[in-house]
């Protein structure tokens, strides 16, 4: 029964993947106002229906690749030793899945041009930020003893990771730099980590 119930969710994940990957991939090469549930669900070889059993609108079809990256994250995450430092540890797992080829930032750079010329879509990618940002705090709480319904601190240091990630990849994606991506939110965890300290003053 387990090996069964095992099967029936790696299939379930695989169909919301396709789903996600299929409405991404549409929405760049046609703009989101083209892009339609019933082309969406065509393209990952189901059914509408099928389409709406995993997401209620295109837009968050669009996004949910955010959700099911921070579920991955926060997976290794909680694989990381109890005793290493929490930054240590965010940076290790998040590090660990960030693709900084020339394919990938071409990839990011339509992206980020597709989400950003859709206000709708800008909203949904918020909203799944939002909830990536929530269950990091949960999971840092988890990790350091403190309760994510009423201290600051796990909230603090989810929403500054994921910040030193978010700015890193725009900077990298919009050829600002020539520093590889993880190079740079590496730097962008370690500003963090020192208290931001402005640049070229030494701490007080």
């Amino acid at each position: 029964m387990t090996g069964e119930v095992g099967l029936r969710e790696r299939k379930k994940a695989a169909t919301r993947a396709a789903l996600s990957a299929a409405a991404n991939r549409l929405a760049v090469e046609l703009g989101v106002e083209h892009v339609t549930v019933e082309a969406i669900a065509a393209a990952a070889d189901v059914s509408p229906r099928t389409f709406h059993n995993y997401f209620s609108s295109r837009e968050e079809a669009i996004v949910a690749s955010i959700i099911d990256w921070s579920e991955r994250l926060i997976d290794e995450l909680e694989l990381r030793p109890a005793d290493e430092p929490v930054w240590d540890s965010l940076q290790h797992v998040y590090l660990g899945t960030l693709d900084d080829s020339p394919a990938a930032r071409d990839r990011m750079i339509a992206q980020i041009d597709m989400v950003m010329a859709n206000p709708t879509v800008i909203a949904s990618q918020l909203a799944a930020f939002d909830a990536m940002r929530r269950r990091f705090a949960a999971a840092i709480a988890a990790r350091t003893g403190t309760d994510a319904g009423r201290d600051l601190y796990p909230h603090l240091i989810a929403g500054a990771a994921a910040q030193a990630v978010k700015t890193s990849m725009e900077l990298w994606a919009h050829g600002l730099t020539d520093r590889p991506l993880r190079e740079m939110v590496a730097e962008g965890f370690e500003q963090f980590r020192a208290g931001l300290p402005q640049p070229g003053r030494q701490p007080g």
